[in-house]
C-alpha cells in the first residue's frame, strides 16, 4: 500500500502539493483529475521518487520510498514528455534496463515489442509523441513494475493503441496486483479504467472516492414548467449543487436519488422531468462549482 502522510512540496514560492495524506490499496487503479497546476504531475514525481517532499512522508508497504534503490526499483514512472537521448532506441534502453531493475523480464519485452507496432532499433527522438509514449510503455512494462504512475499517457495515442493500453492496464492488475496511479485530464478515458479517482485543486485534495458512490450521489435533471409556479424557494427541501434557468427550464444538479427528489419535483406540477446520472467529467465540474472554485479551466 501506498501510504501518503502530511505531504508538501513547494517551488520557490508556489506550494506545488499542500499537505495531502491519502492512501492508495494495492492492486487498485487512481485517476488523478484537476485544474491545470493543481499538483497532479507534481505529486506522481513524488511518489515515484524523483522529488524529494519539503514536509511529509511516502512509503510504500511502510518503507520510506525516496533514496531508497530497493523501493523505487519496484515503481516506474512515464512523465508527459518521457525522456530519451539523442541516440536512445528501444534496444539500448533495454540493455541499460536490464541491469537497473530487479524484475525485468525480457519475454515481456519480446512481447511488447511485437504487440505495439515500432521499430525497436529506430531513434526514439524522431519519433512521433504518439510513438514515443508507445517507447515509454514497452519499456516501463518489461521491467514489471509493482507500482505504475502514468502522466498523461493516453495523450498521443490512436484510439486503437489507447484502448489495448486500457486492456494491458487492467489485466496486470488482475494477474499481478499493480497498482497504477494516472493523472489525466482526459476524464473519459479514466471513467471505466479506474476504480477511484481524485481531485485535485491548487495543490490539495478536494475528493477521493469510489468512482461507483460518486456517480450514485448526483443526478442530472431538466424540469419544464407550462408556467413556472409562484411559490417562494420552491425547490426547497431539494439537495441542489447548482441550477441554470432557461426561460421555463431549469436544468438541476441534484445530490441524492430519483425516489428522493422526483415525489418533491412531481409536486410542483412540471410539464416535463429527465433525471440521468452525470458523467465523470460533470460530476468534477459540479463539485468544483460547489466548493467555490471557477469552473472554465477545470479539465
Amino acid at each position: 500500500m501506498i501510504e501518503i502522510q502530511n505531504l508538501t512540496k513547494r517551488f520557490d514560492k508556489v506550494v506545488a502539493v499542500d499537505n495531502i495524506s491519502l492512501s492508495i490499496p494495492e492492486g487498485s487503479v487512481l485517476g488523478l483529475v484537476g485544474s491545470n497546476g493543481s499538483g497532479k504531475s507534481t505529486l506522481l514525481r513524488v511518489l515515484s521518487g524523483v522529488y524529494q517532499p519539503d514536509n511529509g512522508e511516502v512509503t510504500i508497504n511502510s518503507a520510506p520510498l525516496f533514496d531508497n534503490p530497493a523501493v523505487k526499483g519496484e515503481c516506474y514512472f512515464v512523465p508527459d514528455f518521457p525522456f530519451f537521448y539523442n541516440n536512445s532506441t528501444i534496444n539500448n534502453v533495454a540493455f541499460l534496463y536490464r541491469n537497473l531493475y530487479p524484475n525485468w523480464d525480457e519475454n515481456q519485452f519480446v512481447h511488447y515489442c511485437t504487440l505495439f507496432p515500432i521499430d525497436t532499433n529506430a531513434k526514439i527522438i524522431n519519433m512521433s509523441k504518439g510513438m514515443q509514449r508507445q517507447a515509454a510503455l514497452i519499456l516501463a512494462l518489461s521491467t514489471c513494475p509493482k507500482y505504475l504512475f502514468l502522466d498523461e499517457i493516453f495523450d498521443g495515442l490512436d484510439p486503437v493503441v489507447r484502448q489495448m493500453l486500457k486492456k494491458i492496464i487492467v489485466d496486470h492488475v488482475a494477474e499481478y496486483n499493480l497498482t497504477v496511479v494516472i493523472a489525466s485530464h482526459n476524464l473519459r478515458e479514466l471513467e471505466d479504467l479506474c476504480d477511484r479517482v481524485c481531485l485535485m485543486h491548487k495543490g490539495k485534495v478536494l475528493i477521493e472516492r469510489e468512482i461507483d458512490s460518486l456517480k450514485t450521489g448526483l443526478r442530472k435533471v431538466q424540469v419544464a414548467f407550462t408556467e413556472v409556479p409562484d411559490v417562494p424557494n420552491m425547490f426547497d427541501g431539494i439537495n441542489i449543487v447548482n441550477i441554470q434557468r432557461n426561460g421555463n427550464v431549469f436544468n438541476i444538479t441534484i445530490r441524492g436519488t430519483e425516489k428522493e427528489f422526483l415525489p418533491k419535483l412531481n409536486a410542483l406540477k412540471p410539464a416535463y422531468i429527465s433525471a440521468l446520472p452525470l458523467t465523470l467529467e460533470e460530476i468534477f465540474i459540479s463539485e468544483m462549482g460547489a466548493a467555490g472554485y471557477d469552473t472554465n479551466n477545470i479539465v
